[in-house]
C-alpha cells in the first residue's frame, strides 16, 4: 500500500511499506507515528535542504517538547525541471535540533 502526502511545492510524495519498514526496524521509536510522518510532510515548522538535494521536512512532537520529527524525502523532476513525483527516504526523532539549524532553509512560514 501507498500512501500520498503533499509537500510545500506542491508534490506528492509517497511512503511505500517498504519504506515504513525500513523506518520502523532502523527507528523503532518511530513505530506509533506513521500519520506524523505524513503530518510533517504536509505542515512541517521548517523545511531544510539536506546534503545530497533530499529535503528535510522538521515538526515538533506534541507530547514531547524537546523531541522533533525528521522526514528526509526526494522531490523528482521531469527533464524540463517541473516537480512530478517524491518519496520518503527515512524519519526519525531527534532532540538535536541545533545540527539540523545550520543547514540552509528551503521553507518557513
Amino acid at each position: 500500500m501507498i500512501h500520498i502526502a503533499i509537500s510545500k511545492n506542491h508534490v506528492a510524495i509517497r511512503l511505500t511499506e517498504e519504506r515504513w519498514m525500513h523506518i520502523t526496524i532502523g527507528h523503532p521509536e518511530m513505530s506509533d507515528y506513521f500519520f506524523e510522518v505524513l503530518e510533517t510532510v504536509e505542515n512541517p515548522e521548517v523545511v531544510y535542504l539536506g546534503n545530497f538535494g533530499e529535503l528535510l521536512a522538521v515538526r515538533g512532537i506534541p507530547k514531547e517538547e524537546t523531541k522533533f520529527l525528521v522526514v528526509v524525502y526526494k522531490e523528482l523532476e521531469d527533464q524540463s525541471g517541473i516537480l512530478i513525483d517524491g518519496f520518503i527516504v527515512t524519519a526519525y526523532s531527534t532532540s538535536r535540533i541545533k545540527s539540523l539549524q545550520k543547514r540552509p532553509i528551503l521553507w518557513q512560514p
